[in-house]
């Protein structure tokens, strides 16, 4: 059971890369089993239609994407606005290098929901994590209206990282606006003392 488990990971993983590198066109079985390394068919004996393909790609991906956010939050634990923005940097950097087709593939995720409504829950529960997240660090700094900021935050984290998928900068920094943004945000507010 947990070879098939572990293959059925594998063959999601490869679903993202595929879905992140070559677009909705190219999610292919042949792509998918060839981005796998499985013989071919394997994809198909997991995922017996595209629609059910997709459907594991967003449960897979809400899956992946909730652990990376839980590791950033346990590793960043900033002092202040300025680590914060630091912190928020360094994951957009990650998410638009390292994890580029990861996402990518959420982008085309998020393109195809617009047909495919039941796509929309575990994408929104993935957003609803990071949500969490991030407002309880903005209320900590300061914010009088944290979840309304993380909406701001986090559809501007949106917007650059989107921009630097597909207009690639190669000097790619997006840290000052970051920091300008969470300056506007915050203010020069700092977490209240402790008692």
């Amino acid at each position: 059971m947990r070879r098939v488990a572990r293959r059925r990971a594998e063959v999601l993983d490869a679903a993202i890369e595929v879905l992140g590198a070559a677009g909705s066109r190219g999610l292919t079985y042949q792509a998918v089993d060839a981005a796998a390394g499985v013989p071919s068919g394997t994809t198909s004996n997991y995922f017996r239609n595209r629609a059910a393909l997709i459907d594991g790609i967003a449960g897979h991906l809400e899956a992946l994407e909730r652990h990376d956010w839980d590791e950033f939050a346990r590793q960043a634990a900033p002092a202040g606005v300025p680590e914060l923005a630091a912190a928020v940097t360094r994951f957009v950097r990650y998410a638009t290098g390292p994890a580029r087709a990861r996402t990518a593939a959420r982008y085309a995720l998020l393109l195809e929901a617009s047909a495919r409504p039941e796509l929309r829950p575990p994408l929104a529960r993935g957003r609803e994590a990071v949500a969490g997240w991030s407002a309880e660090w903005l209320r900590r700094f300061g914010s009088p209206a944290p979840r309304r900021h993380c909406g701001i935050l986090l559809d501007y984290l949106d917007g650059v990282m989107f921009h630097q998928l597909t207009f690639p900068v190669e000097d790619f920094d997006p840290g000052p606006g970051i920091a300008e943004l969470l300056a506007g945000l915050l203010g020069s507010a700092e977490p209240p003392a402790a008692p």
